[in-house]
């Protein structure tokens, strides 16, 4: 199967032995609830990061150089249970061979899998969640394994901080913890401290799980159920950057929920551009 590539990077830079970073396009929409589409983001994705400058500005380095594989699509028709199954034995091969995982999704239910293979690989996982919705219901729809769910299952596996919410259930907030919740309307412009206090509460391991929505809707539009209120590129971008520098080692992330839709081509490279920013910063310093 001829695979677009992340970046669009030659044969020398894609190759699976050399390649420290792994990315796995998961295009899945079997749960979501609003707008459909969501299946279409992972190509939209690598379209779109086939026009990135791969030299990153503010680390001063080209972490392609590290070798960035793209995987063929996992494709699955089949419930989100059996979907999760393969995704966790999918993250469980890279993670053995010494690979970084990167899931672009697809709608939010794509992330349990690999939160479940992280949890098994470090003990102390814990998950940073960047969103607008809590994900926090323990069935929806008759599933356990919906995208409403997300962060139901991961906390079972793992400590978890959620960052962005300005939407939930009222079943879900009875559950919160308020110590490890960072909801959008207490995030101020001029006042980063709370960005500390997030990283403070992740473990030594993190899995970072990034959906689309949590930015705002003024500027990440392409989304099936979008926000307002919600986060801009520079906060969502600083959140990043200090976690990287904090000592903490993140082990894999994913990026999920994009809606590709005509004439948002700016959101289709907004999300391409967070993929390698956020891989800028995790490599950035190794040797």
């Amino acid at each position: 199967m001829n695979v677009m590539r992340f970046g669009d990077l030659p044969d020398e830079l894609a190759d699976f032995e050399r390649a420290a970073v792994a990315v796995l396009p998961v295009p899945y929409d079997g749960t979501s609830t609003w707008r459909k589409g969501a299946d279409h983001g992972p190509q939209a994705i690598l379209e779109a990061s086939a026009n990135m400058e791969l030299y990153d500005l503010p680390t001063r380095s080209d972490v392609s150089q590290r070798g960035i594989v793209t995987l063929e699509p996992l494709v699955c028709d089949a419930g989100p249970e059996v979907l999760t199954e393969r995704i966790d034995r999918h993250i469980t091969n890279l993670l053995t061979a010494d690979k970084f995982p990167v899931i672009l999704g697809g709608e939010h239910t794509v992330s349990i899998g690999a939160i479940l293979a992280a949890a098994r690989r470090h003990a102390d996982l814990s998950v940073l969640q960047i969103d607008a919705h809590a994900d926090t219901r323990e069935t929806y729809e008759g599933s356990p394994f919906n995208h409403a769910c997300v962060m139901a299952r991961a906390r079972e596996v793992a400590s978890i901080v959620q960052v962005g919410i300005r939407s939930m259930d009222e079943s879900e907030a009875a559950h919160i913890d308020p110590q490890r919740f960072f909801p959008a309307h207490r995030i101020v412009d001029n006042d980063d401290r709370w960005m500390d206090d997030a990283i403070d509460r992740l473990t030594d391991h993190i899995y970072v799980t990034i959906d689309l929505d949590a930015f705002d809707s003024s500027i990440m539009p392409a989304t099936g159920t979008p926000e307002p209120g919600g986060l801009d590129w520079r906060t969502v971008e600083t959140l990043l950057e200090r976690l990287c520098a904090g000592g903490k080692r993140v082990v894999g992330f994913d990026v999920v929920e994009l809606l590709p839709t005509p004439g948002l081509h700016a959101c289709d490279f907004l999300a391409a551009k967070l993929v390698y920013r956020f891989l800028s910063m995790i490599f950035a310093g190794k040797d």
